[in-house]
């Protein structure tokens, strides 16, 4: 078994809510922000730049018709695959049956531009192959949300829009209280993009 650690980037969703404000052929993973280091990038670079020091391997999930959000992951060294359902589940499934060998799975949302380097860090070192892992704010749980190699046949089972929340009932979850409001922003409308 392998010691890595895999971030699986979830990028194929419709970004209806986002559409319906920005216009019908905005992609709010290519919406530019200004990320928590001061630097202007699409949203989805942000994610996947911040990803890179923590995890060993980036798999990125997309849709075909998102060329240059598939631009973005390759010239950032992931492992895209390209699927038409928008599913959560369905997403994670694929992730994992394509790379079953690592200690742990690190699920992240494509669109969640500002979440901290430590955080990101504290969630990676604190994964146990028996354990979720899981930043709270407040009491409610963020992303990203790290399952330990004991999770896989579960994670390869999910399906449909689904996410991973209910391998949560009955398992060891490590909730992480943080002070990073990112683990809870996600950019579904365009005002989202200025993180205050």
């Amino acid at each position: 078994m392998s010691q890595t650690l895999c971030a699986i980037v979830l990028a194929a969703g419709h970004g209806s809510r986002y559409r319906q404000v920005a216009g019908a052929h905005r992609n709010k993973l290519l919406a530019q922000c200004i990320g928590r280091d001061g630097v202007e990038r699409a949203v989805i670079e942000h994610v996947l730049i911040g990803l890179q020091p923590v995890v060993d391997k980036i798999v990125m999930l997309t849709r075909p018709d998102y060329s240059s959000v598939i631009e973005l992951g390759l010239r950032h060294g992931c492992e895209v695959v390209v699927l038409e359902s928008p599913g959560m589940g369905d997403s994670i499934a694929t992730a994992v049956t394509a790379q079953p060998q690592h200690l742990g799975w690190l699920v992240v949302l494509g669109d969640m531009p500002f979440i901290q380097a430590d955080t990101l860090k504290r969630v990676a070192d604190s994964m146990k192959d028996d354990a979720i892992s899981v930043p709270t704010l407040g009491g409610r749980y963020g992303h990203p949300v790290g399952f330990g190699r004991d999770f896989g046949p579960a994670l390869m089972s999910l399906a449909g829009e689904k996410g991973a929340k209910r391998l949560f009932q009955g398992a060891r979850v490590q909730a992480l209280e943080v002070e990073d409001r990112g683990v809870l922003w996600d950019v579904d409308v365009p005002a989202a993009l200025v993180f205050e």
